[in-house]
C-alpha cells in the first residue's frame, strides 16, 4: 500500500504585468492560506518531506506550509523540475520512477495536472477542481510506483482552505 499526498500551490498573484508564469508569487489570500493549510495538515499527518515544483508560487506555498507546520520546516524538502507541469501524463511518469522504498510521497504542484491525477486514479465522483492550497490524500493498493496507472485509489482525506473556517 502506497500513499500519495497532493497539494496545489496557494492562490497566485496575477497583478504584475509581464511576469513569467514560473516567476509569479502568491497574492494576499495565498500568503494567508498556505500557513493555515500547514497548521491544518499538522493536525492530520506525520511530518514528511515534500517534493515541490520550482515555480515561485509553489516554493512560496512550501514556505507558508512550513511556517504553519513547524515540525517539517527543517526537513530536506526537494525541488523537482519535473513537477513544474500541468499534465497528468508528466505527473504519472514522474511518480512511476520513484523508489519503491518510498511508501508515501507528498507533491506540491499545479492544476490541471493535480485535478486530472485525482480523477485518473480515484473512482467515484469527479473532482471538478482541486482549489488553490487544496490537499487530497490518496491510498493506493500497489507495492510498486510503476503500478500506478492501473490502480484504483481511495480518497482518504481531503482538506480545502474553505473547510478551515
Amino acid at each position: 500500500m502506497k500513499t500519495l499526498h497532493l497539494l496545489r500551490h496557494a492562490k497566485s498573484d496575477w497583478s504584475g504585468p509581464g511576469v513569467a508564469d514560473r516567476d509569479r508569487g502568491l497574492n494576499a489570500r495565498g500568503e494567508r492560506d498556505a500557513p493555515r493549510m500547514g497548521a491544518a495538515l499538522a493536525q492530520q499527518l506525520q511530518p514528511q518531506v515534500i517534493a515541490a515544483s520550482p515555480a515561485r508560487r509553489a516554493q512560496r506555498t512550501l514556505e507558508g506550509v512550513c511556517a504553519g507546520w513547524p515540525a517539517i520546516a527543517n526537513l530536506p524538502h526537494r525541488t523537482e523540475a519535473a513537477l513544474y507541469t500541468f499534465s497528468v501524463g508528466d505527473l504519472l511518469a514522474w511518480l512511476e520512477h520513484q523508489a519503491d522504498a518510498e511508501e508515501s510521497l507528498f507533491l506540491l504542484g499545479h492544476n490541471p495536472g493535480l485535478t486530472d491525477l485525482v480523477n485518473r486514479l480515484a473512482p467515484g465522483p469527479e473532482l471538478v477542481n482541486l482549489p488553490t492550497a487544496g490537499y487530497i490524500q490518496l491510498r493506493l493498493p500497489i507495492e510498486h510506483w510503476r503500478e500506478l496507472r492501473d490502480c484504483r485509489a481511495e480518497v482518504a482525506l481531503q482538506l480545502f482552505p474553505r473547510d478551515l473556517g
